[in-house]
């Protein structure tokens, strides 16, 4: 493989790039509404000579580059979060801005850069002829991921029957490879209680007192150790191999985590006992924790086997339509992921990126420090649409994508051109590392 011509040309293309992002960023494409950027992509799909380009029916755009037997995929969800306070940001998050070595925007990292990339990258592969029988390249720019990530490969895998021999998740990765992260799901708990007068609270029954109780229970899950005498066994517990068989993975991960994230609740007026309340858990997850046993932690809590039948936990669901109005409802679990170190995809990519970059992270100066104190290959703390693609599916994954993590859902998003560069030439060379 020929390093120096695949550098060359995505060099070559860094103004190309730009330029696309830049057309993106002007587009607002919030989670179900998204159709103008996936407009917009397909019409820079088509402008470069790809096969195939198809908007499916529930928004997500694919892009198909020859017809090998193997299919590599380079998935970049395209859709962005809102901008939050305006007054936080310095510039027009949808103007957005460049200079020589920066773009600034929003969804510039998270993720539209990602897309750009993987675009270019496919074109990198045919004007260099690196396209053969062995594989053929898929491009997805998916919708809904900051609303619910994972759902649209959900809808792809499924229903539209793609299922590639692997995944390259395109989110930002601070110049490094990534072949994991910890899941999360969204766990609700309900509690009744009876009203009654707040001038004789006694002859009610105060939901909000029980919800305080299990709540005390649910902080200690989080924040208590794993001894022996500990009622209430911490989360850090999945950490030891006397509680976890995956704890390996775990370390590498991250231990879970459990925090209240919403509270609601009923009552006739201020002046009456509460009859119900409810509230939300934000749960993260590590190597070895499942849905099930997530659930049933919180439902053995001692507070709420105490308040017992008035106690439900239950798992929220997602049914929100996308932008084409299509309804494709989930459960609100987004599971762990994790690809070994020594599987076949990690080295392929990790010899992709040594023969193009060395040894270690790169990117702009501004970056570089905090990038070389870290591995080359390592692992994300967010979530990413690998749960539904390696959680859900068992498809390998591997990350690699353009931007910081630090940049995600933050004012004064941006990206830098070295990443774009970078990123699209790793993406040209992989397919060449893994079918060789």
């Amino acid at each position: 493989m020929d390093y120096g011509k695949i550098k060359a040309a995505a060099e070559g293309y860094q103004k190309d790039m730009t330029k696309f992002l830049r057309d993106l960023v002007a587009i607002p494409g919030e989670s179900a509404g998204e159709k103008g950027v996936v407009e917009r992509i397909a019409q820079e799909m088509r402008a470069l000579d790809f096969d195939e380009v198809v908007i499916d029916p529930m928004g997500n755009v694919l892009g198909y580059m020859g017809t090998g037997k193997a299919l590599i995929a380079y998935d970049a969800h395209i859709d962005t979060v809102g901008i939050g306070n305006r007054a936080n940001w310095t510039f027009d998050p949808y103007e957005g801005y460049e200079d020589d070595i920066e773009i600034g925007g929003r969804g510039t990292s998270d993720q539209l850069g990602g897309i750009v990339s993987s675009v270019y990258g496919a074109k990198i592969m045919k004007d260099l002829g690196l396209l053969n029988d062995k594989y053929r390249v898929l491009v997805t720019g998916t919708v809904q991921e900051e609303d619910c990530d994972g759902l649209c490969w959900q809808y792809i895998i499924n229903e539209g029957k793609v299922r590639p021999d692997f995944v390259v998740i395109t989110e930002p990765t601070d110049g490094g490879i990534y072949r994991g992260q910890r899941g999360r799901m969204e766990i609700r708990v309900d509690v009744q209680g009876v009203s009654c007068h707040g001038s004789a609270p006694e002859r009610g029954d105060n939901a909000i007192y029980k919800m305080a109780d299990i709540l005390q229970d649910v902080r200690a899950l989080n924040n208590n150790g794993a001894g022996e005498s500990t009622e209430i066994k911490g989360l850090v517990r999945m950490l030891d191999e006397k509680y976890n068989p995956q704890w390996k993975e775990a370390r590498f991960l991250g231990r879970g985590t459990v925090t209240v994230s919403e509270v609601f609740y009923t009552s006739p007026s201020r002046c009456a006992v509460a009859d119900s309340c409810s509230v939300s858990l934000d749960r993260r997850m590590t190597a070895g924790e499942t849905w099930e046993s997530c659930l049933d932690e919180i439902r053995a809590l001692p507070a709420v086997q105490k308040y017992g039948k008035d106690v439900t936990v239950s798992m929220y669901e997602y049914d929100r339509p996308s932008y084409t109005g299509c309804v494709y409802p989930i459960e609100c679990y987004f599971p762990t992921w994790v690809i070994p170190e020594d599987h076949e995809i990690t080295k392929a990519l990790e010899e992709a990126y040594k023969g193009l970059y060395g040894t270690e992270r790169i990117g702009a100066e501004e970056t570089l420090a905090m990038r070389k104190a870290r591995p080359l290959t390592d692992k994300w703390t967010f979530s990413t649409n690998g749960v539904s693609i390696m959680g859900r599916n068992d498809i390998p994954c591997i990350g690699f994508g353009p931007g910081a993590e630090a940049q995600a859902h933050a004012p004064n998003e941006k990206t830098w051109k070295q990443d774009l560069v970078t990123c699209a030439a790793v993406y040209a060379a992989l397919p060449g590392s893994y079918c060789k």
